[in-house]
């Protein structure tokens, strides 16, 4: 094996010549000496690989480096005694794994060993001597295997440079400049702990089109970009045959096939991966200061979507995490195993007289469909599945058409409240499944961690404390060195900040079509900043009109002291957040010291500025039902987990149908689901009478931050009463302050109930009791005291949508 050596820095060679000879002497043994004990506690470190030269897992700490540290190459343990050879960030806190050779054909752990052979081949055997791997090359020439600083393994010659590279053959990762191409693909792990090949992938397919594919033991079908849209519909060309995909230093992805985006921490900085992972969604990782990762993009936002997750019969739902249910009459084939999917506890005749169906609300399955009738009644689709003796269930839509969709197979179940068909599922009519328990949860476990990392034990040699010392005073003096080199790069970097600054926002505003203004534009534009339409704690909001004539909303941050990068990801994650109920950006202005946002004008106003006789029930049941869809969108259905943590009605806009879209969203606090817990994180917004009880106490933030608040904002427009308290009358003339909740608790406590003490008296309009109860019940348990009481706001939505439904 060739080890590398350590070179002495000749600057300092030349600064040690020209000491004082005794000194001059003195200091050269004292690094000679120091050198020494550095390179021996490092010796297990290879920079390179040359012919006849071996890696074996018995050394299972040797292992190739790149020059600036970042990556390593060696084996890896998979499992008992498995091994494979492998590369892997070498900073991360769980040194993240991005490339192997041999993933589903792992190695013994004694006797195997990789090898550079004196032709040229590199070689992975096993115990018994069998070629496991190899990369079929050949050289006359020197050749060495060695580990880039950019995660690439090559074999170089010195006369045909790369003879063999590790980013051809990529497996489940994508390292920044690595080419994804028309012989590539990346494929996931078969879960979390088991890094053998899985069923999903990534790859273009053969009309040019870069997609994701669920390829599992029975079924396969691409479900991205979604396969029901027409290529152009869903932003992608079909006319480039190159075939090419990759993603820069920036976190800039682009491709053949025009799908391009943006990191949402967008700059030069971090380092990145994009990894096809087992769970069937593709997502950009950027590596944080603790070593951990964080998520800048995945492809897929709402991940029950995602093919082959519950398996046959099985339907996915997401509230907190993804949850796989089984129909009623149905049961888990495999509890370890989502993919395995629900078995029927019956037996299915085709006479139509012993069949019945339960129903499903919001639940589709994707596919197999026998055909498609619109302009049918829900009984007339039913005949047509019972004429059918593979007919599984039926799906209808009553939208004003009367959709039919017979199913002959059920994949890939989907339950979401935002889906508005019902599905029907053939049952046997003797009574024993019915509608009242449709749905059952079942435990099948998707993230088993199937794989346990050794315990190594190392004894650390004694040293001689002097020795200790000669080595603090070396690196001493290397400190020295680094803080000169690095006030000299600060130098340059901030010499040349402006114009890379500059280059973010053109990138940011290609990438999300956000529009970049000038501040000149927009002072212009609102005539000086003079109408003043709303104002926050993040800034005041003007009216203006854009020399195209649209009316905008221009929002003057106040308080940001981000920087610009820092400012351009949090607009680049905005961009790609995208809901009816949910206020739409046009663009942006970062210039010196302004920063402003231009999003869409609402007619309305705020609902602060709506409460009003005019405001009917009906509008207001509407309003209360948007805002939860537009909420729980941004808790569990877009790109990042956003929290808003300033819900209230000033935040509530009306456009010109008194449809709600929340605002202030944008530049709210983004927080990793794993990790919420951050002390300062309950200074940074919030309001008065809207806050959580935990927000107070300094405890951990979660959604359920969001939920308490909206519920203050429906029982404020229930009452027409302030949320911090409110006067009543208490006997004769006196009055008596009382809490808003308390009192509304007890309100709803009383019988016989009377929802009209409740209801602000000033509004004079038709409203359904039973409708407003409802809301009433829904408000109470979003401003539950504990915040696991409270419901998440998917289950919100779903049940005022479930009441609207009903009546």
């Amino acid at each position: 094996m060739v080890l590398s050596q350590h070179p002495v820095p000749i600057a300092s060679s030349a600064r040690i010549m020209n000491c004082p000879k005794p000194f001059g002497n003195t200091f050269f043994l004292l690094f000679t000496i120091s050198f020494i004990i550095f390179h021996r506690s490092f010796s297990t470190t290879i920079q390179s690989l040359s012919p006849g030269s071996s890696l074996s897992v018995e050394r299972y700490e040797d292992s190739l480096v790149s020059p600036d540290g970042t990556f390593s190459a060696g084996f890896r343990s998979v499992g008992e005694n498995a091994y494979c050879f492998s590369i892997w960030f070498a900073k991360s806190a769980n040194s993240t794994i991005v490339w192997m050779a041999n993933r589903d054909q792992p190695v013994n752990g004694r006797l195997s060993t990789l090898s550079l052979q004196r032709d040229g081949n590199l070689v992975l055997t096993d115990a018994g001597r069998a070629t496991v791997w190899e990369t079929n090359t050949t050289s006359t020439s020197s050749i060495q295997l060695n580990l880039l600083n950019t995660g690439n393994l090559v074999l170089q010659t010195s006369v045909y440079g790369v003879l063999w590279q590790s980013f051809d053959f990529p497996t489940d990762t994508l390292l920044p400049d690595q080419h994804l191409t028309r012989n590539t693909r990346l494929v996931s792990s078969r879960s979390l702990g088991n890094y053998s090949s899985g069923f999903y992938s990534l790859y273009f397919d053969n009309d040019n089109v870069l997609r994701l594919l669920y390829d599992g033991p029975s079924i396969s079908s691409v479900y991205w970009p979604d396969p029901g849209l027409v290529t152009w519909v869903a932003g992608r060309t079909t006319y480039d045959n190159s075939r090419i995909a990759a993603f820069n230093l920036w976190g800039y992805f682009n491709s053949s096939d025009a799908l391009q985006f943006f990191a949402a921490d967008f700059g030069k900085g971090p380092r990145r991966r994009l990894t096809m992972d087992y769970d069937g969604n593709v997502r950009l990782y950027s590596l944080n200061n603790k070593g951990s990762w964080d998520t800048s993009w995945q492809a897929i936002g709402i991940s029950c979507t995602i093919h082959g997750i519950c398996g046959p019969y099985g339907m996915c739902r997401y509230a907190t995490e993804k949850r796989c249910f089984c129909p009623h009459g149905f049961k888990e084939k495999d509890p370890s195993d989502s993919s395995q999917g629900c078995v029927p506890s019956f037996n299915l005749s085709c006479d139509p007289l012993e069949s019945d169906f339960i129903s499903i609300p919001n639940v589709d399955f994707y596919g197999y469909d026998f055909n498609y009738t619109e302009g049918l009644t829900l009984e007339q689709c039913k005949n047509i599945c019972l004429e059918l003796c593979s007919c599984k269930a039926f799906l209808y839509h009553l939208d004003g058409i009367g959709r039919c969709y017979p199913k002959t197979l059920l994949l890939n179940g989907y339950q979401s409240p935002s889906f508005s068909g019902t599905m029907h599922l053939r049952v046997p009519k003797n009574g024993a499944i019915s509608n009242g328990n449709a749905l059952r949860e079942v435990n099948l476990n998707c993230s088993t961690e199937a794989h346990v990392e050794l315990v190594r034990n190392y004894d650390k040699n004694q040293e001689n404390s002097s020795v200790k010392y000669v080595l603090w005073f070396v690196i001493a003096i290397g400190g020295v060195e680094l803080v000169c080199i690095l006030a000299g790069w600060w130098y340059l970097y901030k010499k040349d900040n402006n114009s890379i600054v500059l280059d973010q926002g053109y990138h940011l505003a290609a990438a999300t079509g956000f529009k970049h203004f000038s501040y000149r534009e927009l002072k212009k534009a609102t005539s000086k900043f003079k109408e003043e339409i709303g104002r926050g704690g993040g800034g005041v909001v003007y009216k203006g009109v854009l020399s195209d004539k649209r009316v905008v909303a221009v929002k003057r941050l106040e308080g940001v002291n981000q920087g610009e990068a820092e400012f351009f990801a949090e607009l680049s994650t905005i961009g790609r957040i995208n809901h009816m109920n949910l206020i739409q950006m046009w663009g942006f202005c970062a210039e010196g010291k302004h920063r402003l946002l231009v999003s869409e004008y609402m007619e309305h106003g705020s609902l602060a500025d709506n409460f009003s006789p005019s405001l009917t029930w009906e509008k207001r049941f509407e309003i209360a039902t948007g805002t939860a869809k537009g909420l729980a969108y941004l808790h569990e259905e877009c790109l990042e987990w956003v929290l808003h943590c300033d819900v209230k009605p000033q935040n509530i806009l009306l456009d010109a149908n008194y449809q709600p879209k929340v605002s202030d969203f944008g530049l709210s606090k983004q927080r990793d689901r794993r990790s919420v817990d951050d002390s300062n994180f309950s200074r940074i917004r919030g309001t008065r009478g809207y806050m959580a009880p935990e927000w107070i106490t300094n405890l951990q933030i979660t959604s359920k931050v969001d939920v308490y608040s909206y519920g203050i904002v429906v029982i404020e427009m229930v009452t027409g009463q302030s949320p911090i308290g409110f006067h009543v009358a208490s006997g004769g003339s006196e009055s008596e302050y009382e809490k808003l909740v308390p009192w509304v608790r007890e309100k709803m406590s009383a019988t016989p109930l009377n929802i009209k003490e409740i209801m602000d008296p000033s509004v004079d309009s038709p409203y359904d009791p039973s409708k407003m109860e409802v809301l009433i019940k829904v408000a109470l348990k979003c401003v539950e005291e504990e915040k696991d009481s409270r419901p998440t706001m998917s289950q919100v939505v779903e049940m005022l949508l479930r009441h609207e439904n009903d009546y």
